[in-house]
């Protein structure tokens, strides 16, 4: 029990990274799938550019696809946004790239062929798969394998620059420290498993109370819910003012001044990319794990 506690503690306070490397391990898991059983070059000056560019881009559009679905923020900023009245809201990838590079096209063929035989140009399309017979022309493939090879690391270690200036930017530019930073995803965790078990205790109670009024025949008592509107009070996303620390959207409509009044934006309320964090908890199952292994 110990060791499950300790594993959904890891889940709970890590989900985000888990989840980034789980799906990088798909993709080098589809990769070598991919390149076993899947990718069949077409040989042939029409069809190998083609097949080899839907082979790169549509795993990749995939994975682009998935990561806004899967993200909280998606759901939070699209839900609801049109109801009416509410308008404001690796190697089996580099058989491809080899497969499209030599693909027969006339400008790419002769930079390939310079200084080998006449007919290389015309065979080109042979040699991902092994047919080329003239002179020379086969080794194309060793070469186009280590430059695809080379400009894959070149183009990943360039995203990880990337990543890394783009998140030291975002960090340098926090209007909050570091460790209020720990501290405020402390209370974002908190508030997501009080929230649920809370969610969880009223909606039970108000079902106990509606299966009983449906076979006693009577009337169910007042049980106070929130409206639709305090709901989507709660699911916009959070805009950061210095003036007015809110650490939710949640806390942010509980310190409201009037009670009959919803959540009104004011001066100096900011997006800021570094507080994306707040938007990306959402009530899941897991809390009910959490304090399973709590009792």
């Amino acid at each position: 029990m110990e060791k499950l506690r300790a594993v959904l503690d890891l889940h709970l306070k890590h989900g985000s990274t888990l989840g980034y490397g789980l799906l990088t391990l798909l993709t080098a898991g589809g990769e070598r799938i991919f390149s076993a059983a899947v990718f069949q070059c077409p040989c042939t000056a029409a069809w190998n550019l083609p097949y080899g560019l839907v082979f790169l881009l549509v795993p990749a559009l995939v994975l682009f696809v998935l990561g806004y679905v899967l993200s909280a923020r998606t759901w939070r900023l699209l839900t609801g946004c049109c109801a009416p009245g509410d308008c404001s809201r690796g190697s089996g990838l580099r058989g491809a790239g080899v497969c499209a590079q030599l693909s027969g096209a006339a400008a790419l063929g002769r930079r390939l062929c310079r200084g080998r035989a006449a007919n290389c140009t015309a065979q080109l399309p042979l040699v991902p798969c092994g047919q080329a017979t003239a002179s020379g022309v086969q080794d194309l493939l060793k070469e186009i394998k280590a430059q695809s090879q080379v400009l894959g690391w070149i183009l990943i270690a360039a995203v990880v620059i990337f990543f890394l200036i783009f998140t030291s930017i975002t960090q340098c530019l926090s209007p909050v420290s570091f460790l209020q930073q720990k501290f405020w995803k402390i209370y974002l965790q908190q508030e997501e498993q009080i929230l649920k078990s809370q969610a969880t205790e009223h909606a039970t109670k108000l079902a106990k109370e509606n299966v009983k009024c449906f076979f006693d025949g009577c009337h169910p008592k007042k049980c106070n819910t929130p409206s639709i509107k305090d709901w989507q009070q709660i699911s916009s996303l959070y805009t950061f003012n210095r003036n007015n620390l809110y650490y939710s959207m949640l806390h942010k409509y509980v310190s409201r001044n009037e009670r009959s009044h919803g959540i009104s934006s004011c001066e100096g309320d900011a997006m800021i990319p570094v507080l994306g964090f707040v938007d990306s908890l959402a009530i899941n199952s897991n809390v009910e794990l959490y304090d399973l292994t709590n009792t």
